[in-house]
This record gives C-alpha cells, structure tokens and sequence, in this order.
C-alpha cells in the first residue's frame, strides 16, 4: 500500500513538473517577437521585478525591472534600424518543477549584423522572470 501511494505521489509530481505547450508557444512568440523588433508585444511577457543579464556585445550587462528592460529592447531594435531581424531558431529544451519552468534554446538574427545568441528564460506563475542572451558567436544554429 505505501509503495502505492508513493508511486501515485512520484506521478503526480511529475505531471505537475513538466512545461507544457502553453509555455512552449510563450517562449516561441517571445523570441519571434524578438526578431520582428515588437517591444510592446516582448514586454507583455515580463513580470514587474524580472530582470535580463545580456552577456557580451554592446549591449553587455545586467538590466533590473521593466523599465530598463524596455530601454534594451529599444536599443536592440535601433541597432536594426526598426526593422524586422531574419532569425533561425534551435530546437526549445525544457526544465521544469512545480516553482517555474526554464526554457533555453539557440537562435541567429540576421539584419545589418548576424548576432548568435544562446536565450535562457526563466517563467515562473506564467511570467518571464528572468531572461538571459549569452551573445555567441560561435554557436551553430540548427545543426
């Protein structure tokens, strides 16, 4: 009985941990929405106190709350003129408990300057809490 009980406990558990398709098409539409240079829609997704550190480039450091994540966000934009970024994107993997899910994949951006970025983002209660662009340059995309 008690072997039962903890075999039903491990799979509830485990349903309760996993990221679901939900939070797969938040981190895709997060990182489209990077390429398109749509601010408004990238900021629709951040919780009040997240933070993003963006390691290396220009933009190089760490940016706490909103605000300052959507004066990155403009910069980034403004690097391309305002315009729409050809991208390529790795495969989406996954880590997930109860307390929030972290999705972590490759992408390249192309424009007035090819950027190869590994994206880290941390969801937690549904809100990107925290965003990392670790900018590398030789990182292949799609391979």
């Amino acid at each position: 009985m008690k072997r039962r009980l903890f075999l039903l406990a491990c799979l509830a558990f485990a349903s309760l941990a996993t990221a679901g398709p939900l939070d797969e098409k938040k981190a895709a539409a997060h990182l489209q929405a990077v390429a398109a240079g749509d601010v408004e829609a990238l900021m629709r997704d951040y919780a009040g106190d997240a933070y993003m550190d963006w390691v290396g480039g220009p933009l190089d450091g760490r940016y706490r709350g909103k605000a300052a994540i959507r004066e990155v966000w403009q910069k980034f934009a403004a690097l391309n003129d305002g315009q729409p970024r050809p991208a390529k994107f790795g495969k989406l993997a996954q880590q997930a408990n109860p307390k929030g899910v972290t999705l972590e994949t490759a992408a390249e951006y192309g424009g007035k300057a090819t950027i190869k970025v590994w994206h880290v983002l941390v969801y937690r209660d549904g809100e990107l809490t925290t965003e990392v662009w670790q900018i590398a340059p030789a990182l292949k995309v799609g391979e």
